[in-house]
């Protein structure tokens, strides 16, 4: 028999077909089933869009786990983020796997494949149905929204963080069984550990009040319900997890500030950002439903959304809001789906503009379990409620689960690569200046220059804020032959640079161009100004040692070529201190900085005659 799903009996009865297997057994099934799914995903590559950031290009994830470099990860707002077990995953992959990507998407599958279990024994013990349960933990483990956070490597976070968020949610219903202050202390060293890899699970205190209303339950709704705490006393339980939320809210905030991610926000108006995230809202239902154009990448559509889109979506959200208050008590999952969905949402919706996205696959990750719970109980009530036979029951649960899994086996392969990735981008969105810039790196990674003009002149005509397009266009003026042409668009970088780590960058290229055509100070304002961003960046270091030894300032540049050379190897920076060394009379140490060059590079014939006639006279 099937059960209604009420308040009084959260869990009882069967759904679609009765569950003879046991928790562990179905607990095997969802792992290995997830697993199989996400095959084609272990043979992706890294790609251009954050994965240098994150592992490929990233000093110290590359060096792996150490005491020093775990030290950095709790304390660098490097991305943009806070977030040190995320780096320390990495730093892990790298110690285990190297810079393989198979061994870090192995990771992902492996991450994606637990939560989903995690996830199934979360609503088995809160609700006592496996059925059911697992149906959710299905529709999480195939549905393609989530491709985004498994197949991408920089998106560990996600994976990580809802691990935590799960565990947090198993360690409560634990303490709610038996209210004791180690348990407690669990539940807040779990979520603490959740926000440590991102802080999407902020929500977690809120949620746990929905989860007390249904389906524990613990929230008195009777007064003749006497045993059951009052809902001051459970607010007043969620303070200390309320404490750390608003923590973890103001180091996000300050760590995306500080790493220009916010600088959008800036130059939309609130009107605009309302208007997305209402508008969003709606999007995300219905990609939920039927996910096709995914991508990586949504452009903001800043101040071209039509008012009427706007409204209807507000519409809809208030009608489904109401609707779920005025049945709460037939279904109580049902306030609690949507309310999930809507709160677990509301950090990544916009309000708050983080990047130049409109909306993203990822952050569906964790609302979207609301919706599932939504789904599969909503459908449980109204298949009793028409008594449909169970054949017909089966046949109507496998179809949006085979659909799913299916498109998400599709959606895998386009994250194979970042041409892939960026040129289905490109066909299902419209003006995406992001998508543009990506494929157009891409293509210069791939030796294509010729073919990635287009794509950074597209972005540069969807976008002409956008630095980095700017910046790749300016490079392939340089290497073609155009200086001019190159200042310009560096120019352009810089001025609406909102990422240090961009501008950096820029303020070295247009150092080296100043540097080439004799323009001696300007390029050095140019190297400290990037210096200034990245004191350890080698290459202007190096860029401006070469300078001030033009101009003949010798000790800058003996300075500028020994720091170079000190945070690792490079044979230039190595040979031009000699040469500094050499032309102020230090004849030893300029020895000793030509056979340092010639050990790393010895072919340096150079170095090696100057090396020869210092010791022929020495």
């Amino acid at each position: 028999m099937i059960d209604s799903g009420n308040s009084a009996n959260p869990g009882g009865g069967k759904l679609f077909f009765r569950a003879r297997s046991s928790p562990a057994v179905l607990s095997l099934i969802l792992f290995a089933g997830t697993v199989i799914l996400y095959i084609p995903a272990l043979g992706a590559n890294f790609l251009n869009y954050d994965d240098d950031g994150y592992v490929t290009a990233n000093a110290h994830v590359r060096q792996a786990l150490s005491w020093g470099n775990t030290a950095w990860a709790f304390t660098t707002t490097e991305e943009a983020n806070w977030h040190p077990l995320t780096w320390m995953s990495h730093m892990l992959d790298v110690q285990v796997f190297g810079i393989h990507p198979f061994g870090h998407h192995l990771v992902s599958v492996l991450l994606h494949a637990l939560n989903v279990v995690f996830l199934f024994l979360v609503l088995r013990r809160a609700t006592s149905n496996i059925t059911r349960s697992a149906l959710v933990a299905a529709l999480f483990a195939v549905h393609p929204l989530n491709v985004e956070c498994v197949a991408w490597v920089a998106e560990r976070k996600s994976l990580l963080s809802m691990l935590f968020f799960l565990l947090a949610l198993l360690a409560y219903q634990r303490y709610a069984r038996h209210r004791h202050a180690a348990r407690y202390g669990v539940v807040a060293f779990l979520f603490a550990l959740g926000l440590a890899a991102k802080p999407m699970v902020v929500t977690l205190p809120i949620l746990l009040l929905l989860w007390d209303y249904w389906p524990l339950p613990r929230m008195r709704t009777n007064v003749e319900v006497s045993h059951r705490p009052s809902f001051a006393f459970l607010i007043g339980e969620k303070i200390p997890l309320l404490v750390l939320s608003a923590a973890s809210s103001v180091i996000t905030l300050y760590a995306q500030r500080r790493g220009g991610a916010m600088a959008l926000a800036e130059l939309l108006p609130l009107r605009q950002r309302v208007a997305n995230a209402v508008y969003s809202y709606f999007k995300y239902l219905v990609k939920g439903v039927w996910p096709s154009h995914l991508a990586v990448f949504y452009p903001h559509p800043e101040n071209s959304l039509a008012l009427w889109k706007v409204l209807a979506a507000a519409l809809l959200l208030c009608v489904i809001t109401l609707l779920v208050w005025l049945y709460r008590e037939r279904g109580r999952y049902l306030l609690t789906g949507w309310l999930w969905y809507l709160i677990a949402m509301l950090p990544m919706i916009g309000i708050v503009q983080v990047g130049r996205q409109a909306m993203a696959d990822r952050y569906a990750y964790l609302p979207f379990v609301g919706l599932f719970i939504l789904a599969v109980w909503g459908c449980a009530d109204l298949f009793a409620h028409f008594a449909l036979p169970r054949p017909a029951q089966v046949v109507l649960a496998a179809v949006p689960l085979l659909a799913y899994a299916s498109t998400t086996f599709v959606q895998i392969t386009y994250w194979h690569d970042s041409y892939r990735l960026f040129t289905h981008a490109v066909q299902v969105t419209e003006h995406n200046a992001v998508a543009e810039e990506n494929l157009g790196s891409t293509l210069v990674e791939m030796g294509k220059p010729e073919l990635a003009l287009p794509h950074f002149q597209a972005a540069v005509t969807f976008m002409p804020q956008f630095s980095a397009a700017h910046f790749n266009l300016g490079i392939l003026a340089q290497q073609q032959g155009h200086p001019d042409d190159a200042v310009r668009e560096y120019e352009l970088a810089l001025q609406y640079a909102s990422d240090p780590n961009q501008a950096a960058k820029a303020h070295n290229n247009l150092g080296f161009l100043w540097l080439n055509r004799g323009n001696l100070k300007p390029a050095v304002d140019q190297f400290s100004a990037a210096l200034q961003l990245y004191p350890d960046k080698q290459n202007s270091l190096f860029g401006r040692g070469i300078a001030e030894y033009r101009l003949g300032n010798l000790d800058a540049a003996v300075a500028d070529f020994s720091r170079a050379a000190a945070i690792a190897p490079m044979p230039p920076a190595d040979f031009w201190l000699g040469r500094a060394l050499e032309d102020k009379g230090q004849v030893e140490a300029a020895i000793q900085a030509y056979q340092a060059a010639l050990r790393m590079d010895p072919g340096m014939t150079e170095a090696r005659d100057r090396l020869n006639a210092l010791q022929a006279h020495h």
